[in-house]
């Protein structure tokens, strides 16, 4: 696959900066981290060439100088908020991250529930953690948060939250999604340690939006268009604008909060901060690695159709709000595109419509387009791949992969013995059947080996599929999207 960002050079500028901006603060800096550790999809797809788990591997290379605090607030245990793109509970995906962190060798000290007000999901949680022999501490909510600076930056305010022991100079502070009190846990413990006279200092480590790129790349646009929900709006930093007169590119949280923010932290140290914009307060490195524009751009704009399509599932199903549809529907017209600019979409749907059953395309890393659709025993992503290994793979359509042998017997247990209402097989259900044919069967094991060329590709279904035909294709690294339509009227679906 082509790049357009060059990886290596982001991690050294991005290390270099961290450890610049940790000896402004002698050796104590609490770094907010921003989108996520592990699995950052999204920049991948809008800077083809940022490396996936790029941010761990970062601070892989700092682990003997770094701690971590993982952040969840309470509200978002009591509602079991999803992380969309894994499918998982938030909660859920904090456990995962400090199983993942902890094999890197990196020291993760505690978790803090934030924001706790009594929720009894969050006690479970707490229970849970700690009789696992985690450290977990609780940060209650700040009566005049974030206005009333001097109650905040009292023992009635951030005095009022534990402290955090900490003992490495940098302690990252990261979480499974916004609106974590990231920034909160940071500065009550910039709070306390300048009370024990350490001179700990902040800031943050944001990808999106890039701000050293203009206010409409399409690479800040896909930021907009991810936040959607959120209603994040990208502006000009006007204190940076004031201060430097430079035009850097913020987002309208991080500027409406910098005021109260230096208001707060000036009022800890007891003189002027350092920061005289959020932009400041940013280590963001990306836009200097950016090699490739133009590929950039493409891989941009492609993301937006992606995140429209995302969301209007999700409005089907009840998860998100017209406005968020609207506003990346603004955005999309504002780059001159419409829902077709995804390169699957149009052959899925035209596959759809001469079968008359759903259908998916898939665009191979040469180019070729490949469909596949709803049959008797599969469902449309699984002929998809199956098709997809065969043309990689070098067979001829009319060879079966899977030996009837392998699928009577799953068919039969599916609809006879467990009773699925869908008797359909899902992809991985295929994929492990086709591993069993690979044992005696060298070509459907030559197939197997082919399902790696299919990470990153993009496909496009006319329905909404199946939750596990989703997980299966994420698995597999497919950037996939979905019509906003059903597969059939009944209202029970999975």
């Amino acid at each position: 696959m082509k790049t357009g960002f060059d990886n290596s050079s982001y991690m050294e500028k991005q290390t270099e900066q961290i450890l610049k901006r940790a000896e402004q603060f002698n050796h104590k800096l609490y770094l907010e981290f921003g989108g996520k550790l592990f699995d950052d999809y999204h920049a991948a797809r809008v800077l083809p060439g940022f490396n996936v788990n790029g941010k761990i591997l970062l601070l892989e290379k700092l682990k003997e100088k770094t701690e971590i605090i993982i952040c969840i607030n309470a509200a978002d245990i009591e509602r079991n908020k999803i992380r969309a793109d894994l499918g998982i509970t938030y909660d859920t995906d904090v456990l995962r991250l400090i199983d993942n962190v902890r094999k890197m060798g990196l020291y993760i000290s505690s978790i803090v529930i934030t924001r706790y007000n009594g929720q009894p999901s969050a006690d479970m949680f707490k229970n849970k953690l700690e009789r696992r022999g985690e450290k977990v501490y609780i940060h209650k909510p700040i009566i005049g948060y974030p206005t009333n600076i001097e109650t905040i930056v009292s023992d009635k305010g951030y005095g009022a939250n534990p402290y955090i022991e900490t003992t490495k100079p940098l302690v990252v502070v990261t979480a499974p999604g916004p609106g974590s009190g990231k920034m909160g846990t940071c500065l009550s413990q910039i709070y306390h340690e300048h009370k024990k006279n350490i001179k700990a200092g902040y800031a943050k480590f944001e990808t999106f939006p890039v701000w050293n790129l203009p206010l409409n790349h399409p690479v800040n646009l896909a930021y907009e268009a991810a936040t959607a929900d959120l209603n994040d709006i990208n502006a000009i930093d006007p204190f940076h604008l004031e201060t430097y007169g430079k035009t850097a590119v913020n987002y309208n949280r991080d500027i409406e909060v910098f005021p109260i923010v230096k208001n707060i932290l000036t009022k800890i140290m007891k003189r002027e901060h350092v920061y005289k914009s959020p932009t400041d307060m940013g280590v963001n490195m990306a836009g200097y690695c950016i090699a490739d524009d133009d590929l950039v751009r493409e891989a941009a704009k492609q993301e937006i159709v992606r995140r429209y399509f995302i969301t209007c599932c999700s409005y089907k199903e009840g998860r998100a709000e017209t406005g968020a549809i609207e506003k990346i529907e603004i955005i999309m017209k504002q780059l001159g595109i419409s829902q077709e600019y995804g390169l699957a979409v149009k052959p899925a749907l035209e596959k759809s419509k001469q079968n008359e059953c759903p259908a998916m395309a898939l665009i191979l890393n040469d180019g070729s387009i490949m469909t596949g659709k709803t049959t008797n025993v599969l469902t449309a992503a699984s002929s998809l791949v199956l098709n997809c290994v065969k043309k990689s793979a070098g067979i001829p359509d009319d060879i079966h992969l899977i030996s009837p042998a392998v699928l009577e017997p799953m068919l039969m247990l599916k609809e006879k013995i467990l009773q699925d209402k869908n008797p359909l097989l899902s992809l991985e259900e295929v994929l492990n059947a086709l591993s069993i044919c690979a044992a005696t069967n060298p070509l459907a094991e030559k197939s197997l080996l082919k399902l790696h060329d299919l990470q990153g590709c993009v496909a496009h279904s006319s329905h909404m599929i199946s939750k596990a035909d989703e997980n299966a294709l994420k698995k597999l690294g497919i950037n996939v999207t979905c019509t906003p339509e059903f597969p059939s009227d009944d209202l029970y679906y999975v």
